[in-house]
């Protein structure tokens, strides 16, 4: 109910900040301002299995092929447009629609792709035994610096001892990292 309130309240204040950047998303994408691609949810008490779902974010890359119709590396494909909306985090703001619709957090493990649901084991899965999150341990733990095996370890650390005071933290951590602030390191950061 929480992530839910603050989610609709971010909404508000940001629809401004939103509508901007989706009419200038339209513009420099060709009328695609949004990127959505399915990821694994929480796991369904019923079915056993993840919930699956659609991300939504600003689009950052463009769909550039080659003459053989393959897609251009990313660092060709990303305009400053999309590499800026990037450094500053915004391009997850439309993940606040993912948090109102109940299948995302604004803490939690971030939503991976589909495709490693196959490889996971069941420890690995734990990972699904609660919403995905906006930001998590790992992001605040060095986000891309980080191997897969990396930040599944710390989203296992993060679902094993999840409370509120945690949440907070991460949250904190977060916002501070997105302005530049440099504060200690999350004591989980690195084991």
């Amino acid at each position: 109910m929480l992530d839910f309130l603050v989610a609709l309240v971010a909404l508000v204040v940001l629809l401004p900040l939103f509508a901007v950047l989706t009419i200038i998303g339209t513009a420099a994408f060709r009328g695609k301002p949004f990127f959505l691609q399915q990821r694994p949810g929480r796991i369904d008490a019923t079915t056993g299995r993840e919930r699956l779902f659609y991300v939504i974010k600003f689009r950052t890359m463009t769909d550039a092929r080659d003459a053989d119709g393959r897609l251009l590396p990313d660092v060709a494909r990303t305009p400053r447009y999309g590499a800026a909306l990037r450094a500053v985090g915004l391009d997850e703001l439309p993940q606040l629609l993912n948090i109102l619709a109940g299948q995302m957090s604004f803490v939690g493990p971030r939503p991976l792709l589909v495709e490693y649901l196959s490889v996971y084991n069941e420890e690995q899965r734990r990972r699904h035994t609660v919403r995905p999150g906006l930001t998590g341990l790992a992001q605040i733990s060095g986000r891309t610096a980080l191997s897969l095996e990396q930040k599944t370890a710390l989203d296992l650390q993060y679902v094993a001892h999840v409370t509120l005071a945690e949440d907070a933290r991460i949250v904190l951590r977060t916002a501070c990292m997105l302005l530049g602030i440099s504060i200690g390191r999350h004591k989980g950061a690195g084991k």
